[in-house]
């Protein structure tokens, strides 16, 4: 059947919009942030209508046994079907280790039967460096030729005293689109996100704001 494919840019944003709802804060371990964003998208495929499963499973071809999905949302309609689910609608991988990230893009792209090949993917993989990605997306490429899935790999690396969330769209055509977020702690310690046009923004009011303060301070000091 035609695929049908979900508008991930869109998903991307609601994940950096309500980024801060997941209560995540620095005494929280990688797990538990693991834990949450997949709830997250499990809550989101369920209020899309779709079926919602954590730790689900499809045959690998190439290892000759199931592996493991973080997530999968199912398309459910009994005016068609009232035995099987329609497809696969989307599967999504998350991934803390920067070991790991050739293995994620595996899992999104692997040989599989038919009717587990997933509409959409998601990939959520903390690397070591911005340097990475090109690699990364390349592969991507690669195993997106045969697979043919809309595809959203969302990159997380620090750079500095920030945390970048890098998010690469991809068609069956190629890259379409690329957003940028940056991933900080609010005054309490609790992680939220914005986008890096708006960053840039708050950085620079932020900025102008201790310029006046100094310069207030000088005056009332003379």
């Amino acid at each position: 059947m035609e695929k049908q494919f979900l508008n991930l840019i869109q998903l991307f944003e609601g994940y950096v919009r309500n980024y801060r709802r997941l209560n995540l804060s620095q005494l929280h371990n990688r797990s538990m942030f693991t834990n949450r964003e997949i709830e997250y998208f499990a809550k989101l495929g369920e209020m899309l209508g779709f079926d919602a499963y954590i730790e689900d499973s499809k045959f690998d071809k190439t290892k000759g046994r199931s592996r493991p999905m973080d997530l999968s949302w199912w398309k459910w309609d009994s005016r068609v079907d009232d035995q099987y689910f329609l497809y696969l609608a989307l599967h999504l991988e998350r991934e803390n280790s920067w070991s790991k990230d050739v293995e994620t893009i595996e899992k999104l792209f692997s040989q599989t039967e038919e009717e587990y090949v997933p509409h959409n993917v998601i990939g959520i993989q903390f690397i070591e460096t911005e340097k990475r990605i090109d690699y990364l997306n390349n592969l991507v490429l690669q195993k997106n030729s045969i697979q043919n899935s809309n595809a959203l790999m969302i990159y997380r690396y620090d750079e500095g005293e920030v945390e970048r969330v890098c998010a690469y769209y991809f068609t069956p055509k190629g890259l379409e689109e690329v957003r940028i977020a940056i991933c900080e702690q609010d005054d309490l310690g609790y992680s939220f996100m914005c986008f890096e046009e708006e960053f840039v923004t708050k950085t620079k009011k932020r900025e102008l704001a201790n310029c006046v303060s100094l310069l207030t301070e000088g005056s009332n000091q003379r």
